[in-house]
């Protein structure tokens, strides 16, 4: 654990207990210690950062996260980039054996954003197809919500 008020290393915090004291969206949360984490390999729905109105599920997608990790600690595990564009960790987030980021995407809340085969790529992959087969979230609306429209660019995420 990083002393009072200093920030771990990238290398120092990747493998690392970190308790979360914040959640602000669906994909991003403020751990102690760290900073800004991006769930990586996921992309949820933006609840704000330029849009007039949260897009569909993106309230939902926030609480569902702070549901699973305000207040908790969680197990930060990075793969590939450290950071993305806009300075944010990227890293998986764990509670006890179970992988946050695929519970996301298995609830229809968020949807997998790695292009390329990351190390948990075939449980998120699985855990959408598991979402879109049984209609959860954003599945289960008609039309399906469109990704271009409610979802930021994908530079610098992976």
């Amino acid at each position: 654990m990083a002393p009072a008020g200093q920030v771990r290393t990238d290398e120092g915090a990747c493998g690392a207990d970190a308790l979360v004291t914040y959640v602000f969206d669906g994909d991003t949360v403020h751990a102690a210690g760290v900073g800004r984490v991006r769930l990586l390999g996921i992309d949820a729905p933006e609840a704000g950062g330029g849009f007039e109105r949260p897009a569909p599920f993106a309230i939902e997608a926030r609480e569902r996260l702070q549901a699973l990790v305000l207040r908790r600690w969680v197990r930060l595990e990075c793969d590939g980039p450290r950071r993305d564009v806009y300075r944010r960790m990227l890293a998986y987030l764990f509670v006890g054996r179970g992988l946050v980021n695929a519970q996301l995407v298995r609830d229809g809340l968020a949807r997998v954003s790695a292009r390329t085969r990351l190390r948990y790529w075939e449980a998120l992959r699985q855990a959408e197809e598991e979402a879109q087969t049984r209609r959860r979230g954003m599945w289960g609306e008609r039309p399906r919500v469109p990704a271009p429209s409610y979802t930021l660019p994908r530079t610098g995420l992976r």
